[in-house]
């Protein structure tokens, strides 16, 4: 297996979710990405109900996709771990190969077809 090709695939994606992270929070002291407020960081005190509820709604969405993203961003960085350390492209459940169509698909998968 051409694990330098799945290893460009991983980082170039990597590059992608990081950069949708930056644009919605910023990356804590533990490696965590957090949410900002967005619009509700520089909201007037003086903003009636109407506008700080539509506010509060867009930060609770923000900080979904955040979580999204987090995730993925954990899973990409994992399968680069499994890269290095040589393990990559193996099951974690079965511990055989992961089909290579698989892998085309999702280069992060962690287990075979059978497991999914």
């Amino acid at each position: 297996m051409d694990t330098g090709h799945f290893k460009k695939k991983l980082e170039e994606e990597l590059k992608i979710v990081e950069g949708e992270l930056r644009e919605l929070g910023f990356e804590n002291s533990e490696g965590e990405w957090e949410a900002t407020g967005g619009s509700l960081e520089t909201m007037s005190p003086t903003a009636d109900s109407n506008e700080f509820a539509d506010q509060l709604e867009e930060y609770g969405e923000r900080r979904a996709e955040t979580e999204t993203l987090q995730a993925r961003w954990s899973e990409l960085k994992h399968a680069l771990e499994k890269i290095e350390n040589g393990k990559y492209g193996i099951c974690e459940v079965s511990g055989q190969p992961i089909e290579l169509e698989r892998l085309e698909a999702n280069p992060a998968a962690r287990t075979c077809m059978k497991y999914m």
